[in-house]
């Protein structure tokens, strides 16, 4: 197929390509032969009905440092693209909520990946919660007593923004720490919305397993490490991607959660298992298929169009 792709991302100038799925999903597209157009969503407008953005057509290299080019601005009406890729990263802020209502007015006319309306309908530390036996123990609140008690019952606890990203403002607190409360009124002062909290699984310290699936399907894995001195695994905060394989239970849960995927139309989502347990379900832009590749797994960007290709077929 000759496709024209608009990619909504956070400016192409910022990534950090040898890492980064975005970038892998765009080279795998032109290296198809596919036309690739460049937008932020802040360059988007619903004008009189027609879904426009201001975007450039661009070119990409896998060179760090001389990764793009981009033409010459146009404002193009994104139902004339075939596939828009949804790939900003979180926070998952009202902006971000508002960029997948206005997908969805040409959606599925225009494919755009993942849906929209499943996107903005399944956050990722709430999605998860569908499968309660799966997860850590978990609690989403604002009352501050329930937090405490929730401690007093599980010992040491993680507690993190609800609608967070890679690693931002996650707390590793054992039974007996005293900032608790001080965080909470952090928390509190930060955003109007509920954290989350969760029993810690000492097995983070052997590994954050990241298993990418396609259509419901699992397609490889890698495991992050957290550095000595940090609680978190995510890479860009210091964790160490290492090549890891699948395990029974982290088949079982796939086979969950997959039908859940199907129906909601993800095409790429990225799942976190700690020991054999599902912690997180990344359906904004998760990551990790450069590093599959690199530790000798799958072309998943190859198999990720392939997807593409065989929805927009029918």
């Amino acid at each position: 197929m000759a496709l024209r792709v608009a990619i909504q991302m956070d400016h192409v100038s910022g990534l950090h390509i040898a890492g980064d799925t975005t970038f892998a999903l765009g080279l795998a597209a032109q290296e198809r032969g596919y036309e690739l157009y460049h937008y932020v969503p802040d360059a988007m407008s619903l004008d009189e009905g027609r879904l426009m953005a201001r975007a450039q057509p661009m070119i990409l290299r896998d060179e760090e440092g001389n990764h793009f080019d981009l033409g010459e601005e146009e404002r193009i009406d994104l139902s004339t693209m075939d596939v828009i890729l949804l790939r900003q990263d979180p926070p998952f802020d009202m902006n971000y909520i508002t960029t997948t209502h206005l997908l969805e007015s040409i959606h599925p006319q225009t494919l755009v990946v993942n849906d929209p309306a499943w996107v903005r309908n399944s956050p990722e530390k709430i999605f998860v919660t569908e499968f309660p036996d799966l997860m850590p123990e978990t609690l989403i609140t604002r009352d501050r007593q329930a937090v405490l008690d929730f401690r007093r019952r599980h010992g040491d606890i993680i507690l993190k923004p609800l609608y967070g990203n890679g690693g931002a403002g996650i707390f590793h607190l054992r039974q007996d720490d005293r900032n608790l409360t001080s965080l909470i009124e952090l928390f509190e002062q930060m955003s109007r919305e509920p954290y989350i909290v969760q029993r810690y699984l000492p097995a983070v310290r052997q590994g954050d397993k990241r298993i990418i699936l396609i259509e419901g399907e699992p397609v490889g894995a890698i495991n992050r490490i957290p550095s000595e001195t940090d609680s978190r695994s995510n890479m860009h905060v210091g964790g160490r991607a290492e090549a890891v394989g699948m395990t029974d239970r982290d088949q079982e849960i796939c086979e969950r959660i997959g039908p859940a995927l199907r129906e909601r139309g993800f095409t790429l989502v990225g799942i976190d298992v700690i020991g054999d347990r599902l912690t997180e379900i990344n359906v904004t832009s998760p990551t990790g298929i450069r590093e599959v590749k690199r530790f000798g797994g799958q072309d998943i960007g190859g198999l990720f169009w392939d997807a593409v290709e065989k929805r927009l077929a029918g």
